[in-house]
């Protein structure tokens, strides 16, 4: 007689713990409630979580939502054991889309799935997630934790999630307002945020076969400390920018619309610097770049062990710029001082130009 036969089978048999996802409930609970905001009317435990919008000062509202995950720097936290940053890196990817956008961040829920229940690894993971959350200025509204058995290997988890943001509608930043001559002023990033890591654990893992624990003089900490440096979040120094340059909105003055000083944003993500500014450009324009910001040493280091080309790390790394913005020429300068009081580094690294729509190549040149 097989065990299932004399015994009967469970679900922790086919490795689901139960009582282990109970268990981690109210942790999470915990953990949610220290991020969150007035407008939250029902979060974790729920079958859905409820914000409210009444009160929110809003006219015209208009709802802005992004969702992304951490991808394979998920990888790093698996080889260093240290969970408690990855969970920033996934709001942070999801927050800064709303932003860019002109939206304000209003609440974050994640996805994550887990091959074993492991109660101490799903706490920091959330733990992270919350404190994305304080950065970002929204609430941690809830969830779902997934036990999986067999679906992922021993120790491994993936985690996703999506947050919502509000706007009013005469603030969205789309792109329209930008003109040739525009400034582009970039906002230095972290260091690799969270894209180009299957690259980047290619060159520095496998290629050059360095270890995490490896102490690198020139980043001045082990590789996995500056491989898991969580992406910075941009909504709140953003939101307060477009609240000081345009406080009128996307249009404002008599006749015919006038551009706002900060025509539009963009989250410098997957597909780098010549990938992401192009999407929130017009037709017909491009930008110009020069390499007027100092890059964090950890490019150079890629691109030296990995001899590749500018042109490639262009294309997958954000080099050193996790934010760009197009201002008005005559507002760049106070744009970047503002953001330096904001604790933000900023630079004027080029402007926009009229390229030929029908020209080869991308519309970013960087020089």
């Amino acid at each position: 007689m097989s065990e299932i036969e004399a015994k009967g089978a469970t679900y922790r048999d086919a490795g689901v713990d139960l009582d282990a996802a109970d268990g981690v409930v109210g942790r999470l609970a915990r953990l949610a409630a220290a991020a969150g905001r007035p407008e939250v009317l029902a979060g974790v435990g729920g079958f859905g979580g409820c914000f409210s919008l009444e009160g929110g000062g809003y006219r015209r509202p208009v709802l802005v939502a992004g969702a992304d995950g951490v991808g394979t720097k998920l990888k790093v936290a698996f080889l260093t054991g240290r969970h408690d940053t990855v969970g920033i890196d996934c709001v942070a990817m999801c927050a800064n889309d709303v932003a860019v956008m002109g939206a304000e961040p209003l609440f974050f829920l994640d996805y994550l799935a887990v091959g074993r229940l492991d109660p101490a690894v799903v706490e920091a993971v959330v733990s992270g997630v919350a404190e994305g959350c304080r950065r970002a200025g929204c609430a941690l509204l809830g969830g779902e934790t997934a036990e999986l058995p067999g679906f992922y290997a021993s120790g491994e988890y993936d985690l996703a999630g999506f947050c919502v943001g509000a706007a009013e509608r005469e603030r969205l930043l789309d792109g329209s307002a930008v003109r040739a001559g525009d400034a582009v002023v970039g906002v230095a990033s972290s260091g690799l945020h969270s894209n180009g890591y299957s690259l980047a654990r290619r060159v520095l893992l496998d290629a050059a076969g360095w270890t995490v624990d490896r102490h690198v003089p020139e980043l001045g900490c082990t590789l996995g400390e500056a491989l898991l440096e969580p992406t910075r979040i941009y909504a709140r120094p953003l939101l307060e920018l477009l609240a000081t340059f345009n406080p009128g909105g996307a249009h404002e003055g008599d006749g015919a619309p006038a551009p706002p000083p900060i025509r539009t944003a963009a989250h410098i993500t997957g597909g780098g610097l010549v990938g992401n500014l192009p999407r929130v450009l017009p037709g017909g324009l491009g930008a110009r770049l020069e390499r007027a910001w100092p890059e964090p040493p950890i490019f150079e280091l890629i691109r030296r062990l990995g001899r590749i080309e500018p042109a490639e790390m262009a294309r997958v790394f954000n080099l050193g710029l996790g934010l760009v913005l197009v201002v008005a020429p005559d507002a760049a300068d106070a744009v970047c001082r503002h953001l330096g009081a904001l604790g933000e580094r900023a630079w004027i690294v080029g402007e926009v130009v009229t390229v030929d729509p029908g020209a080869a190549g991308g519309r970013v040149t960087i020089t």
